[in-house]
């Protein structure tokens, strides 16, 4: 009988398509892929270590698979990702049930390492190679699910070092896969059923500057809009200061490039964008976004924004807060600072209390609701084209997405329809009334 694998995979989009390396690499090997864990041999915890909450999360899926070791037929618990790299000795330390550590530059030995586990033949416990290879990217994907978008990473590492992130020191700096490996990879995801195809990478905008000295992002998007298909190109994690003319000019010409950009810049008071290591000042966010509205009107806009950095005086925030109100960005996620071991904003004196940088947090999701209301109020009787993901948990509605939504960050469109629709499918949506966050609206006939 073939072993049994299962993966949870913990984090952002770029810890999934990791995972799904991972899980192309066991089928390989001959394991059976399982969604259950109680029913697998071995567990893979692929973590995230960005924030405390994320480590948190974390450390309760490796204590529920630790549970299975004792009650099912689980022999082997293996955690990888960006906790295991950043905590390696306290987890095999304090966890005695993890039974190997697989950092962020060893991914590519992940079904070595099981096997060696299973067959009793492994006499260490923790790897972590430095990351500074992309090549275990060029391994085959197996897909997670059926939905019509896949992330793309074109890159790992990051060379940013900005001073609250502990990025750069878990995946290694700025590394850019070729062209030709991410244009195979994209036609396979073309193939498999893609309708979206979303560029990630800790920096998209720097793609390639490690490679020709300056950036090519647009020549990449030039290239994956030439295979053949029918889909989108979207972009996450663009950094402002390198949106240059080429890619405004991009936007403005090429159908396949989505009418949505991804850029977050953190704050708006110079001094505090200053102390966090941001190329960027307001001066540069502000031009910017008055020459994407100018020679772009239809793109939608998505940010971050931290509360509560170290030295973030009430004026700082007041400069923030008057930022957001213009309500110049469509969707916008808001994170208190979390303060984490090993960065220089963590040993920064004058660090805010905990109880302002949640309150200053809460005000500013407080604004930004308004904003959303108001824009979310101007779509409604409107017909907008929408990708279809799926159903409502309750069954009575359609579940998609348009350009100026991106998956999982954004809120969705619920949808009515007289006629059957196709999951994937692309159809003219009349937009109804608002429900919070979310759209609703009626799928239009179509001749």
């Amino acid at each position: 009988m073939s072993r049994k694998v299962a993966i949870v995979a913990l984090g952002c989009p770029k810890n999934d398509v990791d995972s799904e390396i991972m899980l192309g690499q066991m089928k390989t090997y001959g394991y059976e892929l399982v969604t259950d864990a109680s029913q697998a041999d071995a567990v893979i915890v692929n973590t995230c270590a960005f924030i405390k909450s994320a480590q948190e999360e974390a450390i309760s899926a490796i204590l529920t698979a630790a549970g299975h070791k004792k009650e099912g037929t689980l022999k082997c618990l293996v955690v990888s990702g960006c906790m295991a790299e950043r905590f390696k000795g306290d987890i095999i330390g304090q966890m005695p049930e993890v039974d190997a550590i697989i950092g962020t530059g060893s991914i590519d030995r992940t079904a070595d390492i099981i096997d060696g586990l299973l067959d009793g033949t492994l006499e260490e416990h923790v790897f972590c190679a430095s990351p500074d290879s992309t090549a275990y990217l060029e391994e085959p994907r197996i897909l997670s699910d059926s939905r019509p978008f896949k992330y793309l990473k074109i890159a790992e590492g990051c060379s940013n070092r900005c001073t609250y992130c502990v990025i750069p020191s878990l995946r290694g700096d700025f590394r850019s896969r070729s062209v030709e490996n991410i244009l195979k990879e994209a036609a396979i995801l073309v193939r498999s059923g893609a309708r979206e195809l979303i560029l990630i990478a800790q920096d998209v905008t720097r793609y390639g500057t490690d490679l020709a000295g300056a950036p090519q992002l647009v020549p990449l998007i030039r290239a994956l809009s030439g295979l053949d298909g029918q889909f989108g190109i979207r972009l996450l994690y663009c950094y402002p200061e390198l949106v240059d003319d080429a890619l405004i000019q991009e936007f403005k010409v090429n159908p396949k490039l989505m009418p949505y950009l991804d850029l977050p810049v953190q704050h708006f008071s110079d001094s505090v964008l200053k102390r966090m290591n941001r190329r960027g000042d307001s001066k540069l966010i502000r031009t910017l976004l008055e020459r994407l509205r100018a020679e772009v009107p239809a793109i939608t806009l998505r940010t971050s924004y931290i509360t509560g950095f170290p030295g973030e005086t009430a004026e700082d925030f007041d400069v923030l807060k008057r930022f957001v109100a213009e309500g110049l960005f469509q969707h916008v996620g808001v994170f208190d600072y979390s303060k984490e071991q090993g960065t220089p904003a963590g040993r920064m004196k004058e660090q805010v209390p905990v109880r302002i940088r949640k309150q200053r947090r809460d005000e500013l999701l407080a604004i930004q609701k308004e904003n959303v209301a108001r824009w979310n109020a101007s779509r409604v009787g409107g017909t907008y084209d929408t990708i279809i993901e799926g159903v409502s948990d309750d069954g009575l509605f359609y579940v998609g997405r348009t350009a100026a939504e991106a998956p999982d960050i954004d809120p969705v469109v619920f949808i009515t329809s007289e006629e059957p629709l196709e999951i994937g499918s692309v159809v003219p949506v009349r937009f109804l009334c608002v429900d919070g966050y979310d759209m609703v609206g009626q799928a239009m006939k179509q001749d």
